[in-house]
């Protein structure tokens, strides 16, 4: 059985990096982890394929070749999954689909012939089961959860790591807390469940098997949500691990904490990269200028502002049904919302755009860059990391400081940032390469959203 493992194009938000991306060299953030874990659930026998549309285009030969594609994905790339749907079709081949995208809302999408819903670890057998006896049901879902101690090593294999910024695995999955904007505990639970750390160490082995690696995410919803395991088993052994393997990468990870002194963290060494929500029932005009303050304030390197939106299953999505507040279908775009708010939503969105600017435009990002430098220590590492360049890191910085330096119009905040790090403490300039990257990055992508935005203004201003 041909299994063709395929991973949709992501659109221009601030968590694709496009733009980052062409300046590194590289062609996609990171790789599909969830396809790669499923890849492992099937059959050893079977061959598999695995096409990344952000890193190649999906081709006819491959549609030939398969007897299935198996399809996942997110919200936020719903529109590369209907060209694939079409592009199916027209080759007649069967798919096979998986991920949040379908968990709410499979019904939207008629032109899959099978859903496997919530945790592949636990619906992915039943289809195979199924498959073997010859009797395929649309929809396989199941209201548990796996134990994902049972869970194999991803496939790591189907992919080429030079093609990717970063690596990727998972050590857990759920969230204590309940947000109710939020889907994960609608997807994963509450009760986080972990990896054995072994496995951990199993999956960075693999991982450093593969090639050169510059960082290494944990893709998880909130890595602390069992803090108890995580201090006296997980960190201990990375530490050990460290010392034994001397990887040059570095580790990042997401979780949930209330922030009292972010200059604290900057100053232990940790980078931060902050997610900010306006649109709450709550919130006044005066909301858009105070999170700006506050985020330039705290010298934030990396701020991600999103409208709030209402997920299909959370707690937030069920009351905006009920009281007749729902609009439009829900996408993941940072600059769109499903909600009809309670402010004016023409000052919701001039509000919004407004925000941008006083973070995104590189001026502000310079302002704010500094404050993070002047104020960012690195750790004491227990462990002395090798750092390695390569070839290809020099040619990255030589685009880097042709786009950057030269063509850009605003390189004027890139030289300064790099002049300023070079009076004050010119260890950290590779840091400002980057910083300066993202710089620019989160311009770009602040500018696309207006674009998408002066839409939305022509939409509500002929209502």
């Amino acid at each position: 059985m041909n299994i063709l493992l395929v991973y949709p194009e992501m659109p221009d938000t601030f968590y694709a990096m496009k733009h980052m991306l062409r300046m590194s060299g590289k062609k996609a953030v990171y790789p599909p982890l969830g396809l790669m874990t499923v890849a492992s659930l099937l059959p050893g026998d079977w061959p598999r394929k695995l096409v990344d549309l952000n890193v190649s285009p999906l081709s006819q030969k491959d549609l030939e070749w398969a007897d299935f594609v198996f399809l996942s994905a997110m919200n936020v790339q719903e529109n590369s999954v209907r060209e694939i749907i079409e592009l199916c079709r027209k080759s007649g081949v069967r798919i096979v689909a998986g991920g949040t995208l379908f968990t709410h809302e499979h019904s939207r999408f008629p032109g899959i012939d099978i859903f496997v819903l919530n945790e592949a670890e636990i619906t992915l057998p039943l289809f195979l089961e199924d498959l073997a006896r010859g009797e395929l049901k649309p929809i396989y879902r199941s209201p548990d959860f796996a134990e994902i101690t049972q869970s194999p090593i991803p496939s790591f294999d189907l992919v080429n790591i030079d093609d990717y910024l970063y690596s990727i695995l998972q050590y857990s999955r759920g969230c204590p807390h309940m947000c109710d904007f939020c889907d994960v505990t609608t997807l994963y639970g509450r009760r986080p469940r972990i990896k054995s750390t072994s496995r951990i160490i199993e999956e960075l082995n693999e991982i450093i098997d593969q090639g050169r690696v510059r960082l290494v995410l944990f893709a998880d919803d909130n890595l602390i949500g069992n803090k108890r395991v995580l201090k006296e088993e997980l960190l201990p052994a990375l530490i050990a691990w460290r010392r034994e393997k001397l990887p040059s990468f570095l580790f990042a990870t997401q979780l949930t904490i209330d922030l009292a002194d972010i200059h604290k963290l900057h100053r232990s060494g940790f980078y931060v990269a902050g997610g900010f929500i306006v649109g709450f029932d709550t919130d006044t005009p005066s909301i858009f200028q105070r999170q700006a303050d506050f985020i330039q304030q705290s010298g934030i390197p990396l701020p991600i502002v999103n409208l709030l939106k209402a997920p299909p299953g959370t707690e937030l999505y069920k009351r905006m049904e009920k009281e007749g507040r729902l609009k439009n279908q829900f996408a993941f775009s940072e600059a769109l919302s499903n909600i009809k708010p309670l402010m004016e939503e023409k000052v919701l969105q001039e509000g919004f755009m407004e925000l941008l600017d006083n973070i995104y435009l590189p001026k502000n990002s310079y302002k704010r860059l500094i404050t993070f430098f002047s104020t960012y220590r690195y750790p004491r590492p227990f462990i002395k990391v090798p750092s390695k360049i390569s070839f290809r890191d020099l040619t990255m910085v030589v685009r880097v400081l042709f786009l950057l330096g030269i063509t850009d119009p605003h390189r004027q905040y890139f030289w300064k940032l790099l002049f300023w790090l070079v009076r004050h403490n010119y260890k950290y300039l590779d840091m400002g390469l980057f910083y300066g990257m993202m710089m620019y990055q989160m311009h770009q992508t602040s500018l696309h959203l207006q674009h998408a935005n002066t839409n939305i203004d022509s939409l509500i201003n002929t209502q």
